[in-house]
Parts: structure tokens; sequence; C-alpha cells
């Protein structure tokens, strides 16, 4: 998986994605990261890349072509036409299914905007997919194209050095994981739950299902209508709402 990030502030995402789990993974060759300098394909001496918005209005816009020399600079390299992301709050809401989708691209190229936005004839020039991480401005799309960008690495076989965490963390199956519990058995009075003491193991994991079925419906019921239940699961969902027609 390599990732090429065009961007106003390259030092962000090289301090970000170095460190923790993605940082390991570029240090084995697992992923690698390319971050250009929009800045660096300016054509005036004070590397401005943005300009006055045609209509008036407040705010400025950055600039069609620093960004598309930046593109080409990493397109042209490439066999083929890369997938490039833009990351907006008018894009497709990110989630695991997306995550999934991007993990299986050789290459991903991320473009982050600024200021009010970017020229429109760019966008349709280069961009593939819109994609927002929520509901909300941020000052700039580097800090979600690292939300984008982790959860895509974790995917890629060997980054995690277990590949059953990436299996059965949340939203896998389209249900949220399990609580889990670690050493001392009783904190604050409150106990580890005796199946996980037990030494049981398919009543552990039917314990699991279960407290994944449960914190779903409870926290993300919208997710239940995307799961794969089986007759078990939905009995026990019954349990949860004798009413209901799940």
């Amino acid at each position: 998986m390599n990732f090429h990030v065009l961007t106003l502030f390259p030092d962000m995402i090289e301090t970000g994605m170095h460190t923790s789990v993605t940082g390991r993974a570029l240090d084995q060759g697992l992923i690698s990261l390319e971050t250009v300098n929009i800045r660096d394909f300016a054509f005036n001496k004070h590397k401005h890349v943005d300009d006055y918005p045609y209509g008036g209005g407040a705010g400025m816009v950055m600039q069609a072509e620093p960004i598309y020399l930046a593109w080409e600079s990493v397109a042209g390299a490439m066999e083929k036409k890369p997938r490039v992301i833009y990351v907006t709050p008018q894009g497709k809401v990110f989630n695991q299914v997306m995550a999934q989708d991007y993990s299986r691209e050789e290459d991903l190229v991320f473009l982050c905007g600024h200021y009010e936005g970017v020229d429109e004839r760019i966008l349709e020039e280069i961009v593939t997919d819109y994609v927002s991480i929520g509901d909300y401005i941020l000052s700039g799309g580097e800090l979600a194209a690292m939300v984008i960008m982790d959860a895509v690495s974790r995917l890629v076989p060997g980054v995690l050095g277990n590949e059953e965490s990436a299996e059965f963390e949340s939203f896998h199956d389209s249900l949220l994981e399990h609580p889990h519990y670690t050493r001392p058995a009783v904190f604050h009075g409150r106990p580890v739950p005796e199946v996980l003491l037990s030494g049981h193991h398919a009543n552990i994991d039917r314990w699991r299902r279960d407290q994944s079925l449960k914190r779903t419906k409870e926290r993300r019921p919208d997710l239940l209508d995307q799961a794969e239940l089986s007759k078990e699961d939905i009995k026990y969902l019954k349990t949860l709402a004798p009413d209901s027609n799940v």
C-alpha cells in the first residue's frame, strides 16, 4: 500500500504517520508514504497557492494549477491513473467497508484542501472519491486524510502483526466490538464476567457475540440492518427487545 498526500503541511502528515502502528508499518516497508508539498509547484516567489474567489466572498481559494502539477508529479510515474481521495464534508461518510475497499488498492492519493476550498475545475479533473469523516469543519484535510490512512493501514497484511486483530475488531461483520477485560479480576468492586474465566472457548465465543449484538443494538442500531445474523443471533436480540421485528 502506497500513500501519496498532496498537502500544504507535509510535516504534519509525516509526524502523524510515523508514530504507533503506522510508524512501525512504514519502518517495516509494509506501507509507504510520499508527501508532496503543493507550494513547491507555485510560480510566484512567495509560494502562494491561493487567490480571491471569482464572484467575491470571504476567504481564499486554492488554485488549480499548483495542485494539478503536484498530482502530475505523482500520477505521472504510475502505470494507471490512481484513485484520488479529496477529504471534504461534502463527501460520503467514511466507514469500515470503504476502508476495506481502499485497502485493495496499490496506490491511494489524498488531496488536502485549505482556506475556503479548492478550485472546482481541478476537483473535476483528478478526484475520484469525495470522502468525509463527519459533519463538522476542520482547518484542513490533513487530519481527515490521516484518519483514513490509519484505518486502511490496519487492513494491510502484516501491519497489526496478528491478522485476527483486524478481523475481529470493531465493525467486523457490521457489529460493534465486544467488551474487553484484563487484570485485576476485580476493579473497584467490578468483577470480570465469570464466563471469561471459565476456559470454555465455545461459551466465551457465544458471550462475546451476544455482547457485540447487545452493544450494537444499544449504541448503533442502524448497523444491524447490514449485519449477517444467524438464527441464534436473532433469537438473542429478541430477548433484548421482545416486541422488536429484528
